[in-house]
């Protein structure tokens, strides 16, 4: 169900994680991103999966929103599983006309399903932890070099931050309208697949009609408040950085340091 996606929410707490400077949290999910693509090997590959589940423990979030988080994927990671697995190189395991299974798609499938995972289960993490003002406020500071160049650095991050709250207000808005459409008799689970996406026409026309109504909303709540960009706007709260966030960056300098030194001694598995 729509419902149960929980991606791109906010869930007040005061834990760890939730008490980590914003762009701390940025710099080290970006790195993240670079660093768990560098993993060839499963050493390195378990120090980046044992550094996220160190974070998802830390955060204090239940482990079912990171459950519902990964229902929305599972049949992308599937997909590209299966890819990778008859795709590989190396002599063939098992071999049926053009599908060859061999140890290196074997290891290809396991190292693409463990990266996307580790990857949604972070960029989970982040969001569950991290409210949209303060990731607008993160955004924008690390984005600020660039107002030597004129770039819109203030409405860039406000609009990134918009999009990513708006996020769980839309799904929920799918799931009224298709509880809606199914109460009129509308059929949408049954038939084969071109059925089905046609029985999502009906929801779709709504459903961009209802985003566009609360764009404008949102557009017209900022002009009553005279917002103009922002142009000598100030902040009520303060972010700094805390012995807590050079612990943080420590953790992932010693992750990433790990992660190099195992492709280093150990070489390559792909």
């Amino acid at each position: 169900m729509v419902r149960d996606v929980s991606f791109g929410q906010y869930f007040p707490g005061k834990s760890l994680i939730h008490r980590l400077d914003p762009r701390g949290k940025l710099l080290i999910f970006i790195a993240y991103i670079v660093i768990i693509f560098c993993t060839f090997n499963f050493v390195s590959l378990g120090i980046t999966t044992a550094f996220t589940l160190l974070f998802l423990v830390l955060s204090k979030i239940s482990p079912k929103f990171y459950f519902k988080s990964l229902k929305v994927i599972i049949i992308i990671v599937l997909f590209t599983s299966l890819l990778n697995l008859f795709y590989g190189t190396g002599d063939p395991l098992w071999q049926w006309g053009i599908l060859r299974l061999t140890l290196n798609g074997i290891y290809r499938a396991v190292f693409v399903t463990v990266r996307i995972i580790c990857l949604i289960l972070a960029s989970s993490c982040l969001t569950f932890t991290t409210s949209p003002t303060e990731l607008t406020d993160a955004i924008e500071r690390l984005m600020k070099p660039l107002k030597a160049v004129r770039f819109p650095v203030h409405e860039i991050a406000m609009m990134m931050s918009l999009a990513l709250r708006f996020v769980p207000t839309l799904l929920e808005e799918t799931d009224k309208i298709m509880q809606a459409q199914k109460a009129r008799g509308a059929d949408m689970e049954s038939g084969n697949f071109i059925k089905r996406v046609k029985a999502l026409i009906p929801i779709l026309i709504p459903l961009f009609v209802s985003a566009f109504r609360r764009a404008y909303d949102v557009a017209t709540a900022m002009e009553c408040r005279c917002y103009r960009g922002g142009a000598g706007r100030t902040r009520m709260k303060q972010i700094h950085m805390s012995a807590r966030d050079f612990a943080a960056f420590a953790a992932a300098a010693l992750m990433i340091g790990g992660v190099i030194v195992c492709n280093i001694l150990m070489g390559s598995t792909l």
